[in-house]
This record gives structure tokens, C-alpha cells and sequence, in this order.
């Protein structure tokens, strides 16, 4: 059965969503057009408002509807430390843990050949200047410990390699709680890489 032009084309437009699917997509769909009229409305408007406000922070690139993010113009933050990481997502991440007080620099991505990204398509130009100021003493290097996210955080160490600052990487290991039996190998090659002394 084939839906009308419009029902098709919001069925289409939903599965721009990450895991959504042509089903889940058509079932959206039918919930918002059959029992939520009022809340798609809100969606809609919800969606517009956003893209037409919302923007990229000049200093680090996470989404903002300001100039300035509200990381960004804090003046509690420690501008020694950067952190590198790829999404805005990321940054809602590290902010949950409540220990980190220092700025972020989002990349955007991560390097991808394969996928036509380069390193001017992630600012990485951008990070180097901000680095070059003068005021960052560590740059943390938090991209995904993905072969990609490994590629990007090498990529970007070996710009920096020269500038006499403290390059780190997040550590990847064991998840506290977890059990070794059920750790993949990578994982643990990973965790005994980056083992610390407990003295």
C-alpha cells in the first residue's frame, strides 16, 4: 500500500534520525498524525526554532545559540587545560562526571579518508592557533578509542609534537564494575597499556 505524498514524505524525513528505520519511521509517524497532533506541532516548531538559532561557539565549536557557549564565557574554567573531543555529545559526557574544569575544543568528526574528512574539515587548524595563543599547558586528547578517533588524536599529537605542551590521552580500559572474563581483548590490551603505579 502506498501512503499519500505527504504522509511518505515525513515518513522520509524521519529516518534522518540515527537507528530509525523505515517501520519505526512509519510508526512516527502514524503516532504524531493519529494521537499527537499537539506534540508534532511542537516538534515542528521546536525544529525550527533550533536550526534557525542555534549555531557553532567561536571558541570551541560545541553547539551554542550565542557567540560564545556558556562554557566558553565562564571565567571559573582553568584555560590551561584543553580537551579535544569529537561531538558536542562528548562534552555533555565529561561535564556529567563533574571532574573536569577545564575548556574543550570540538572537533566535529573524526579524521575518515574513507569518508572524504580531512583535517580541514574538523578545524583541527583552528585548534592549532588556539593552542598557539599560549595559554594551554595540556591538551587532552579525548577522541573515541575507535581506529578513526586513534588516527585523528595521532594526527593531532604529532601537529603539536613541537610546541613544548603536555600532550595526554584518556585513558581505555576496563569499565569500573566490569568483570575481565567479559572484557574483549582489545580492551584489556588497552588497560594493561596504561596501567598506573598504586605507590
Amino acid at each position: 500500500m502506498a501512503f499519500s505524498p505527504l504522509i511518505e514524505q515525513l515518513i522520509g524525513s524521519l529516518r534522518c534520525l540515527p537507528g530509525v528505520g523505515p517501520k519505526s519511521a512509519q510508526r512516527m509517524a502514524f503516532h504524531l498524525l493519529e494521537r499527537d497532533r499537539q506534540g508534532a506541532g511542537e516538534l515542528a516548531d521546536a525544529l525550527n526554532e533550533a536550526i534557525d538559532k542555534v549555531g557553532r561557539c567561536s571558541r570551541c565549536n560545541t553547539l551554542s545559540e550565542s557567540e560564545l557557549c556558556e562554557l566558553c564565557s565562564s571565567e571559573s574554567r582553568d584555560d590551561s587545560l584543553l580537551c579535544v573531543l569529537e561531538t558536542p555529545l562528548d562534552v555533555l559526557a565529561i561535564e556529567q562526571t563533574g571532574g573536569f574544569g577545564g575548556r574543550y575544543f570540538v572537533l566535529g568528526g573524526h579524521l575518515s579518508p574513507i569518508d572524504g574528512v580531512g583535517p580541514e574539515d574538523l578545524g583541527i587548524d583552528k585548534l592549532l592557533a588556539r593552542v598557539r595563543e599560549g595559554q594551554v599547558k595540556e591538551l587532552i586528547l579525548a577522541t573515541n578509542p575507535t581506529v578513526e578517533g586513534e588516527a585523528t588524536a595521532h594526527y593531532i599529537a604529532a601537529q603539536l609534537n613541537d610546541l613544548g605542551i603536555k600532550l595526554s590521552r584518556i585513558a581505555h580500559g576496563v569499565p569500573v564494575g566490569g568483570e575481565l572474563e567479559y572484557v574483549d581483548g582489545g580492551t584489556l590490551a588497552h588497560a594493561l597499556a596504561g596501567r598506573r603505579s598504586l605507590l
